[in-house]
């Protein structure tokens, strides 16, 4: 498909900087036969006893590093580590141009990195001089949360608990699973006492998510790659609730992209672990899930493909008109769309 299709202009006032508080009190856009428009709290009323959340439990470090070459001040995010534990990342540079091959970059005394490699967009490999727990320490020390590209102000104190979800276990993600950030103890014992279960999936987000698709044609485009996990204690409990006629409701793409990446073709799954580059398209046929909770995305971007993919692409049009005319907030720290399966 051309990718020309998935484009659509938004305000730049609609894209939220902050979220609300508290995160339940977002708006939500169920989006099935009808328009209709919610709260994040109305969610336990638009579910049954019976269906099953799955949450990406994956955990954002502070992954935007503020460093010098010499007197030239860069500024790094790191979006994908080679190994669990290594001293080596991918990473995007700003200005990358100003970086060459064997550049030490420092950003504190004692914690430094060298330029290994150069690719393409700005984008570097890494060689910290720590690795392991003293790299994620000194992450911690010095790094601010890893905000998209979108957010035009600087990552705050309060962003290391905004940015994160209520399910965040398993560090490795740099950007967040944005659907579970509406989720607060309240809400969870709202989905309790409806008859809801839930249960968690890992999948390290990469900051490649937010980049434009760049080809004009989707059979043309390289996805980026992402770990993720399903134990075989979530295996279990989303299989045990398809067979008794519950629904699966994937909480943010993460989740949705994980579930139909493990999933045999009867939807059921196993234990599972490894890397994921499913790219998810109109004409997909989606195996393991069945309703999708996920905020508003960038144009042109796989992640609106995939939702295009999930509900149709002339509903998701209409979803986001109507959302640009009500004044949803767009973006990581916007609003949300309950998304209801298109026809095939």
């Amino acid at each position: 498909m051309k990718v020309s299709e998935f484009d659509f202009d938004l305000p730049a006032e609609l894209i939220a900087d902050r979220p609300v508080e508290p995160r339940h009190a977002a708006r939500l856009l169920e989006v099935c036969d009808h328009l209709s428009d919610r709260h994040v709290y109305d969610l336990p009323d638009l579910l049954r006893p019976g269906d099953l959340m799955v949450f990406n439990d994956t955990k954002v470090i502070p992954a935007r590093l503020e460093g010098r070459r010499g007197d030239v001040a860069i500024e790094v995010t790191l979006h994908r580590q080679t190994a669990p534990g290594s001293a080596i990342w991918q990473a995007f540079a700003r200005p990358g141009k100003r970086l060459h091959l064997g550049d030490q970059i420092d950003f504190a005394p004692g914690f430094s990195a060298i330029v290994e490699a150069k690719l393409e967009g700005g984008e570097i490999t890494l060689a910290f001089n720590l690795d392991g727990l003293d790299l994620r320490a000194a992450l911690e020390q010095v790094g601010s949360m890893p905000l998209p590209p979108y957010i035009k102000r600087a990552s705050g104190p309060e962003d290391r608990y905004s940015y994160q979800t209520l399910f965040a276990q398993h560090e490795g993600a740099v950007a967040a699973p944005t659907a579970g950030l509406h989720f607060t103890p309240e809400l969870m014992a709202k989905l309790d006492a409806r008859g809801i279960a839930w249960t968690t999936v890992t999948l390290h987000v990469g900051a490649g998510t937010f980049l434009p698709v760049k080809v004009d044609d989707t059979q043309d485009h390289i996805m980026h790659a992402e770990n993720g996990q399903i134990s075989a204690d979530a295996a279990e409990a989303i299989n045990r609730a398809r067979q008794v006629g519950g629904r699966i409701v994937a909480t943010g793409t993460t989740s949705l992209r994980l579930l139909e990446s493990a999933a045999a073709e009867d939807g059921t799954l196993a234990p599972w672990g490894g890397e994921t580059r499913l790219f998810v398209t109109p004409g997909y046929r989606f195996r393991a899930v069945d309703l999708l909770l996920t905020n508003f995305h960038l144009p042109r971007s796989t992640l609106f493909m995939l939702v295009s993919a999930f509900a149709g692409l002339d509903r998701m049009k209409q979803a986001y008109a109507h959302a640009k005319a009500a004044g949803y907030r767009f973006y990581s720290y916007g609003d949300c769309t309950l998304l209801h399966p298109g026809k095939p």
